[in-house]
C-alpha cells in the first residue's frame, strides 16, 4: 500500500497499523457485496431525501438500482444527471445494524470531479442527546472534488461543530484516492476516536472525561452511512461541473470488529 503523506499540522504521528484487526478484536459484521443486484436489505436501507434537504446539496436521494447496486463484488453508489434532475443514493444501516465502539472499516475508490462529495460516516441510532449536532457525528471519510488528493476525518458534537467554527478534524493527502481503492478506518473506544487511511492514522480525538455529552456523545450505538452528494455548501464551495456526472463511489467491502470479552 502506498504511504499516506500527512500534513504538517497533524500531530498524530505514532498511530499506525490500522488495516488489520487489532489483538483481542473479532469480526462481528461485514458486507462483502458478493450478491449481485440490490444492496442486501438485511443490512441497508435507501434513505430518501429531497433536493436541498441537507447542506443545500443538488441531488435527490432516491431508491433505485440505477443509483445503488452490487455488481462483481463491488457496491456502486452513483450520482446521475437527467435533464435538470440529479439523483443519488444514501445507504444506511440504521434499524438494522449499529455498534457502540470497535473498528469500522471500508475499502473504497472515490469518484472524481468538481462538485462530488462522497462520504463514509456514522450517526447515532437514537439521538438521545437531541438533534444534530448534539447527537454526535463521526466522519470516517469525506472527500470534495475540488481537493482531488485530500480526504478528511472529522467529528461533530454540540460543542465541537462547523456551525460555530469549533469542529474537530483534519485531512491527509492520498494522491491516488480516485484511481485506487483505499481502506478507511475508525477505531472507537470509550476513551478515544482515531481515524486512519490505509496504515496511517491522521486524526485522534480524546474523551475529556467530563461526562458532558456536549463534548463526548459517543457512548451510544451508531450506524453506518455511505452516500454520494453533489454540490452543496461544501461540495459546491468552488463550483460544480455537471459534465462529471454520472459518477460513482465503489465500495469493495465494509467490516466491523469489536473487542472480545
Amino acid at each position: 500500500m502506498k504511504k499516506v503523506l500527512l500534513l504538517a499540522a497533524v500531530a498524530v504521528v505514532a498511530l499506525v497499523g490500522c488495516n488489520t484487526p487489532k489483538d483481542g478484536y473479532k469480526l462481528v459484521w461485514a458486507d462483502e457485496f458478493e450478491q449481485d443486484g440490490a444492496p442486501n436489505p438485511a443490512n441497508w436501507t435507501y434513505e430518501l431525501m429531497r433536493k436541498g434537504q441537507v447542506n443545500n446539496e443538488e441531488q435527490e436521494y432516491v431508491e433505485s438500482l440505477d443509483n445503488a447496486w452490487v455488481e462483481d463484488g463491488i457496491l456502486h453508489v452513483k450520482a446521475i444527471k437527467e435533464g435538470d434532475r440529479i439523483t443519488s443514493a444514501r445507504l444506511i444501516t440504521r434499524g438494522k445494524q449499529s455498534w457502540q465502539y470497535g473498528r469500522v472499516q471500508a475499502r473504497i475508490k472515490l469518484p472524481a470531479g468538481l462538485g462530488v462529495w462522497p462520504a463514509f460516516w456514522m450517526l447515532p441510532n437514537e439521538s438521545q442527546y437531541g438533534g444534530w449536532p448534539r447527537c454526535g457525528e463521526i466522519d470516517i471519510m469525506e472527500f470534495v472534488g475540488y481537493q482531488p488528493t485530500t480526504v478528511h476525518g472529522t467529528i461533530h458534537t454540540g460543542k465541537y461543530n462547523h456551525m460555530i467554527g469549533t469542529q474537530k478534524g483534519t485531512n491527509t493527502e492520498v494522491p491516488t484516492v480516485t484511481d485506487e481503492y483505499h481502506t478507511y478506518t475508525l477505531d472507537w473506544t470509550p476513551e478515544n476516536i482515531t481515524i486512519s487511511v490505509d496504515d496511517t492514522a491522521y486524526f485522534s480525538f480524546d474523551n475529556d472525561g467530563a461526562g458532558d455529552p456536549g463534548t463526548w456523545p459517543f457512548d451510544q450505538p451508531f450506524y453506518i452511512i455511505l452516500n454520494v452528494a453533489f454540490g452543496g455548501g461544501w461540495g459546491g464551495a468552488q463550483g460544480v461541473d455537471y459534465s462529471v456526472l454520472p459518477c460513482d463511489m465503489q465500495v469493495d467491502w465494509v467490516r466491523v470488529y469489536q473487542k472480545t470479552e
